[in-house]
């Protein structure tokens, strides 16, 4: 009998929809898969530590005689994949008025995301799983009754980082991804196939072209534990950690069967950098709303980089998500409005000259301007006949631009961390602040420049002060007190806003600062504590 047992009990209206979501059939199903594969994460986990020791500022290319053969490709796009210039990223399938509206969207796919704009409590773990199991089956009010008419659902299991502590299989807590996919693809990976419609999905964080087989070696087993055709799973990976850029052809040749393309995911890639090799001064990265975009070397030479590795195989590139937001109310018709649409043109139109087959918007009211951009720029589903000759050397990928700190921008890291701590305590995965959308993402990166500034006391371009603790922990506070008065409502509010405060505090001053904000959360006392509301329930 499959060994799992639910430490969290459900509050009672979803009583039902947890016993409907871990069925018997699908706690089977998640122990024999977690049973096949538990070892290998294991070893994944111990080899990741091994190479962030044993790691040097000097990367090189890895390459094969597989990988560089140049006769192979990635196995045919599916119809519904052949054309993927617009998704809508971070949205939580916990949040049914955003799902649905989502859904309703005039897009070609759907970021359902269990990874940076989501927080993994029981209680939006239960009603993401279910909410996605309605609209598979055409029963979510509000959205379309025929999944087939919808936008795809690219599906997005936490990354390899995050374990579920509110599940225990064979003794021990589970393999977040493996939860999220388990039951993902148990639920709904044959309606999916059969509305030619999935299943289909991101991979975040991975580190390599080893991560990618084994995700692969995962793919092969569950098609052929659920009767499904070798091939029918299909993945973007998204390229957001410094050493995979190294092994892109790598990871589509692994994947070659059940991969689609790659993705860029500029700032999570960006914060890979400071943790891979921050404490090296040669890495120092400057103010990033001053001085880091995509028209710097470096970033742009990824993004060409995975273009042309993409194209050259037959695969699609996309580019990141856009998180500008439209003012509350704005039809977009106002000044403000049309200087962020105007912005975010710009901003996408250099990804389709450079190449990109698609990006991700966050706000649905900047749908229709995006859309109509590409039918100004692209007559074709996408741009895989666009080969790219650009030669990226590594030198291209490592050279940190140029540039220093601003108070502005300390204090705007400073909050944006803050605030995603808060929200994360309160079982919220993203929130707004200053016009855009902030994830996990952004308080990576947020967290680590701190950190990083702190390390080498950088000295601000405004008033020559050098970033210090105390100048730190100060900033923070005057930012609290400002939250106080313009955030909270209630005590709880209160002393939530406080936690985050010092949680922030410590992660910035960390000797050895983890390597994931959500690996440290997830893990933390107070989240666990607020989010823990049942004993031990067993299946």
């Amino acid at each position: 009998m499959a060994k799992i047992e639910l430490l969290q009990s459900p509050l009672p209206r979803l009583e039902e929809i947890q016993k409907k979501v871990f069925c018997k059939e699908a706690t089977h199903f998640l122990w024999k898969l977690h049973t096949h594969f538990d070892s290998k994460i294991e070893q994944l986990t111990k080899t990741r530590l091994k190479t962030s020791v044993e790691l040097q500022s000097a990367l090189a290319f890895k390459e094969t005689p597989e990988w560089k053969d140049k006769s192979w490709k990635v196995g045919p796009l599916p119809l519904r994949l052949q054309n993927r210039h617009l998704d809508l990223g971070d949205v939580s399938a916990s949040n049914a008025a955003h799902f649905t509206a989502a859904l309703n969207a005039d897009v070609q796919g759907v970021q359902v995301d269990f990874d940076d704009g989501h927080c993994p409590t029981w209680k939006n773990q239960l009603l993401a799983y279910n909410n996605i199991n309605l609209a598979v089956n055409g029963k979510l009010v509000g959205a379309p009754s025929n999944i087939a008419t919808c936008p795809v659902l690219m599906l997005r299991p936490r990354a390899w980082n995050m374990i579920d502590h509110d599940i225990l299989i064979n003794g021990k807590e589970a393999i977040g991804p493996l939860v999220d996919f388990g039951i993902l693809m148990y639920h709904n990976a044959k309606k999916l196939y059969e509305a030619n419609s999935g299943p289909y999905f991101y991979l975040s964080k991975l580190e390599g072209a080893s991560e990618a087989a084994l995700w692969n070696e995962i793919f092969v087993w569950t098609q052929n534990e659920l009767g499904l055709p070798q091939g029918s799973i299909k993945a973007c990976v998204l390229i957001e950690n410094i050493l995979s850029t190294f092994e892109m052809e790598g990871i589509l040749y692994v994947l070659k069967d059940h991969c689609m393309g790659l993705n860029c995911g500029i700032w999570d890639y960006c914060a890979s950098i400071i943790s891979k090799f921050g404490t090296h001064e040669q890495f120092l990265l400057p103010d990033r709303n001053k001085y880091v975009n995509m028209d710097k070397k470096f970033l742009k030479s990824y993004m060409s980089l995975v273009v042309k590795i993409c194209h050259y195989r037959g695969a699609l590139a996309t580019g990141g998500m856009a998180a500008a937001m439209l003012k509350p109310g704005s039809n977009g018709q106002d000044e403000k409005s049309k200087e962020i649409v105007n912005n975010v043109l710009e901003s996408k139109m250099k990804e389709i000259n450079a190449g990109v087959d698609g990006f991700m918007v966050y706000d649905t009211r900047l749908v229709p301007y995006i859309n109509e951009l590409w039918k100004k720029s692209s007559s074709t589903p996408n741009q895989i006949h666009r080969i790219m000759e650009v030669e990226v050397t590594a030198q291209d990928l490592l050279t940190i631009p140029s540039g220093g700190v601003t108070l502005q921008g300390l204090k705007h890291n400073v909050a944006v961390t803050i605030l995603f701590i808060y929200h994360w305590l309160a079982g919220i995965g993203h929130f707004f602040y200053t016009g855009n959308v902030e994830d996990s993402a952004t308080a990576e990166i947020s967290r680590a420049q701190i950190w990083q500034w702190i390390r080498f006391a950088v000295t601000l371009e405004d008033d020559q002060r050098q970033v210090t603790a105390r100048l730190v922990e100060k900033i923070a506070t005057n930012f609290a007190v400002y939250a106080h008065k313009n955030l909270c409502r209630s005590n709880a509010e209160r002393k939530r806003l406080n936690a985050a405060k010092y949680m922030s505090l410590e992660i910035f001053l960390s000797r050895n600062p983890p390597e994931f904000i959500t690996t440290y959360l997830n893990d933390n006392h107070k989240f666990r504590t607020l989010h823990n509301k049942a004993l031990l329930s067993n299946l």
